[in-house]
């Protein structure tokens, strides 16, 4: 009787195995196929997200120079204020409404080749200021970037609201990325930088 009894074991603990042995293969085939699956589509992902920030630095080259450094632009012609001032200068007006118009005409193009992406952007407006002992440094710089927006808004210059918002700064005299000590009055100036929020992408 115990012969026969391990005669029936040995069988069935090898089908036992080579059923298992057969299942963890599948199971491994499907992770696999799964992960490799998962790593396309987060490559994909990556090279939207890139394309997207590449078409954000699309801004004309007349009125924006894109600092690599400190990944943000700078405008060509530097607007710079008079001292203690947050008024904008007559010679700087016009080329202020075209800028205006640049970023929203960029906007409008983003919108149109990313639609159905859930991508939004937020322009900031920054002002900056001088070191010069003025005690209300950080006001002046903010009122500076308020000018920019008002003069916008002025010249009915608008944003769609449904993908972008403008966000109004002052770094007073700290910040990144300013002139020397030599040149300090030139830090009496306005800084743009457009930024992309990308959400969730989705790839065919």
């Amino acid at each position: 009787m115990k012969s026969q009894n391990s005669g029936f074991f040995w069988p069935s603990f090898a089908d036992l195995m080579t059923s298992l042995f057969f299942i963890m293969l599948v199971l491994y085939v499907l992770t696999y196929l799964k992960l490799t699956n998962q790593q396309r589509a987060t490559q994909q992902q990556l090279n939207k997200i890139k394309e997207v920030q590449a078409a954000v630095k699309e801004l004309p080259r007349k009125y924006f120079a894109y600092d690599s450094v400190y990944k943000r632009f700078s405008l060509v012609q530097n607007i710079q204020f008079a001292q203690k001032s947050d008024v904008i200068r007559g010679s700087d007006v016009q080329y202020l409404v075209n800028v205006g118009k640049s970023i929203s005409n960029l906007i409008d193009t983003l919108k149109t080749k990313y639609a159905g992406q859930d991508i939004k952007y937020v322009v900031i407006i920054e002002g900056m200021a001088s070191k010069d002992n003025y005690p209300d440094n950080y006001t002046l710089s903010y009122k500076r970037a308020l000018a920019v927006q008002n003069l916008w808004n002025a010249r009915n210059i608008r944003f769609d609201q449904t993908i972008c918002e403008i966000q109004v700064a002052g770094s007073g005299t700290g910040g990144i990325g300013r002139f020397p000590r030599s040149q300090e009055t030139r830090n009496q100036r306005i800084l743009i930088q457009i930024v992309p929020k990308i959400g969730e992408i989705r790839v065919e």
